[in-house]
Order: structure tokens, then sequence, then C-alpha cells
């Protein structure tokens, strides 16, 4: 008997990395809200699973040898459900290699370059007292742009991230690469960028992962949320 997977989540991207994966995966779970915004994550019972005060992460009642064990930190729990299904991982070691590439680079790259863009863009201008700050906005705005003509490139040889199949790797970078408007970037330059956006947020397991709890989703501009995020 498959026991559901415990979810621990807010619909943020990094969030969306995992509820989309669940969801082309097929595998059962039930969702633990983690408010951010109120400081859920500090909590010492989520603190015991995600030590870093990071949601999203996961308990498996099915893990390894049978034994139940937490994940956290969202590349690691795709990496893991990857392997625990054989999915959308590649067939080959090749293909391993490139989807680990990948997920590296959004790791590494644009899920900070874009969250830092989506701060000193949209938030730190609304803090008390403002921080509006040229060189920052420029700075990760730019990165951002850099990022995503990578990817642009990258994409005008592949139908995916890494390679001609669907993987991990798409699931993680996605969330981010959708809010491309907020990150104040375009589309007209990077044609191949915009065909693999519309080619992902057509895929039910996209849009079921998307849409979970989305009508939690909020900017987190109150002074409260905030408080919580930026001064902790």
């Amino acid at each position: 008997m498959t026991h559901p997977i415990d979810l621990y989540f807010w619909p943020t991207p990094n969030g969306w990395k995992v509820s989309i994966a669940l969801e082309e995966m097929g595998l059962p779970y039930q969702t633990h809200l983690i408010n951010i915004g109120k400081g859920d994550q500090f909590a010492p019972e989520f603190l015991k699973i995600s030590p870093n005060n990071r949601m999203p992460a996961i308990v498996d009642p099915d893990g390894p040898d049978g034994a139940p064990i937490s994940v956290f930190e969202s590349g690691a729990i795709l990496m893991y459900l990857a392997r625990k299904t054989g999915q959308f991982y590649g067939s080959t070691e090749r293909d391993r290699i490139a989807v680990e590439e990948w997920l590296m680079w959004q790791m590494g790259g644009v899920g900070p370059m874009a969250g830092q863009a989506h701060h000193f863009l949209k938030y730190a201008p609304q803090l008390a007292p403002p921080q509006d700050l040229p060189y920052a906005k420029d700075r990760y705005r730019t990165e951002v742009a850099r990022l995503y003509g990578v990817l642009d490139r990258r994409l005008a040889d592949n139908e995916y991230v890494a390679g001609d199949f669907y993987s991990i790797a798409d699931m993680s970078i996605w969330g981010w690469a959708s809010l491309w408007e907020g990150q104040q970037q375009t589309l007209e330059d990077k044609p191949h960028f915009a065909r693999w956006l519309e080619v992902m947020a057509a895929r039910p397991g996209v849009q079921a992962g998307r849409a979970l709890h989305a009508e939690l989703r909020g900017d987190h501009r109150s002074k409260e949320a905030q408080g919580v995020l930026f001064k902790r």
C-alpha cells in the first residue's frame, strides 16, 4: 500500500516545483500549509524536517527500505522523487547528467537571481523606510536577462531543457520563469524560451501544481509579512 507523501508547501515558485512534480508523477500527497508570511517556517516541528527554515519539504512514509524519510531543499526533493518513481530523470547516464546540470543551474542561478530581482524591484521600494536602489534593481534585472538568454539558446536546439525529454529540470525552472514580467524581462528577443513557456503551461500536471492553493498567493508587501520574511 502506498501512503501519501506529506508536502509542506506555500504557493511560491519554489513550492510549485514539488507540487508540479507530485502531480506529474501521479503520487498521492497531502498538503500542509507553511504560511511564510506569518512565520510558520520557524516552528520547531517544521525545523525538524527543514532546518534551513524554508519550504518546500516533504516526508515520505515509504522512504528507502520502507522507513519514513524527510527531505528538504526543492532540488533534492525533485531528485529524490525522480529516483523513487523512475520518471523525468532521462533514460541514460548522459541524460541524467544533463538533468542535473540544468537543475543545478536553476538552483544556483535562476532561483536566487530571480528572487533578488523580485525583492529589489517589487518589495524593497515598499519597505519602511523605502529602499529604492537603482544599482540593485539593474544588477538583478540584468542578470536574470542573461540567464534567460542562456536558456533561450539552449532551447533553440532542444525541445526541453535537458534534451528531447521532459524532466525535473524543466519543472524546477518553470515557476520562476513564468513570472518573467514581474522580473521586468522581455520575450520578443527570446522566441525559444517563449515557446517552452507555452509548452510547459499547457501540461495538466503543471497546471494542477500551479493551482494548488493559488487563492492564498499574496505579494507579501504587508509590514507584518516583510518583518517575517526580510528581517529574520
